[in-house]
């Protein structure tokens, strides 16, 4: 097994000496090395090829024209925007009052939840179990429910092109779905698992990002393909040992056969 990983982790090694990297700006631009900004942009992450970039979401620089696979074309669509994916924000579906929101909250809490009010459809406090960081709240304020799969990035990897009832059912799916700390989900934004994961649980919150993908035929880079296999094959050999160097973060062995990020 640690034959195999050394000898991929060369592979893409060697990959990456044979031609210069794709950067992608802060901003999101796709620099190829033709590109006149190219040596100007020193803040960035880097891509194998310029299709990869565009997939994750980048675009090409002001006058530049390219080719664009079919899974990158949303970058060139009508920009995101939260209301594609339902007007308002949260559903109500059974019109009860409770949203998508209050509903998650209730059947997450490991506590009887109270309300902020006696007609009972805004959640106040409960008991939650944080799967990004396994801490406890009592303060439903404290929590955002985060999109597994992020809403924006989903627009771009494929969700552009579904009817308005599919986006709205995807945005509501409890799969993709997780009441977590506000300030790591706004950190997280629309990051695929290939720039961004929680500091616990990465493997299943890798899992879970892939299944929500299957499930909605949505599109997996490479480098978020090699994520998940970063978990199925186990690359954590050796506490410590630097496994998956992905620019933003590095993910490193752990005794406990889980992943550690840094």
């Amino acid at each position: 097994m640690l034959i195999r990983i050394v000898a991929l982790l060369s592979l893409l090694t060697t990959t990456a000496v044979m031609a210069e990297p794709v950067k992608m700006s802060r901003s999101m631009i796709c620099h190829t090395e033709s590109s006149p900004w190219y040596e100007a942009t020193t803040n960035f992450v880097e891509y194998r090829n310029l299709d990869e970039c565009l997939n994750d979401g980048g675009r090409l620089p002001r006058g530049v024209k390219g080719s664009v696979d079919t899974s990158a074309r949303a970058a060139t669509k009508t920009a995101y925007k939260r209301d594609y994916f339902g007007e308002g924000g949260w559903a109500d579906f059974d019109r009860d009052c409770q949203n998508t929101r209050a509903e998650i909250l209730i059947e997450l809490s490991t506590a009887p939840v109270r309300y902020r009010k006696d007609n009972g459809c805004t959640v106040d406090r409960g008991k939650w179990i944080s799967p990004f960081t396994n801490r406890v709240y009592y303060k439903a304020s404290e929590l955002d429910v985060d999109h597994i799969f992020p809403l924006a990035l989903a627009w771009e990897r494929g969700a552009y092109a579904w009817d308005y009832s599919k986006r709205v059912a995807f945005a509501n799916d409890p799969v993709n779905l997780w009441p977590v700390e506000a300030k790591l989900n706004r950190a997280k934004g629309a990051k695929p698992i290939s720039r961004w994961v929680p500091p616990t649980n990465q493997c299943e919150y890798i899992y879970r990002y892939a299944r929500v993908a299957k499930k909605y035929g949505l599109h997996m880079t490479a480098d978020d393909n090699f994520t998940v296999r970063g978990c199925k094959e186990g690359f954590t050999q050796k506490e410590g040992d630097v496994l998956l160097d992905l620019g933003i973060f590095k993910i490193r062995g752990a005794v406990d056969g889980r992943l550690g990020k840094n």
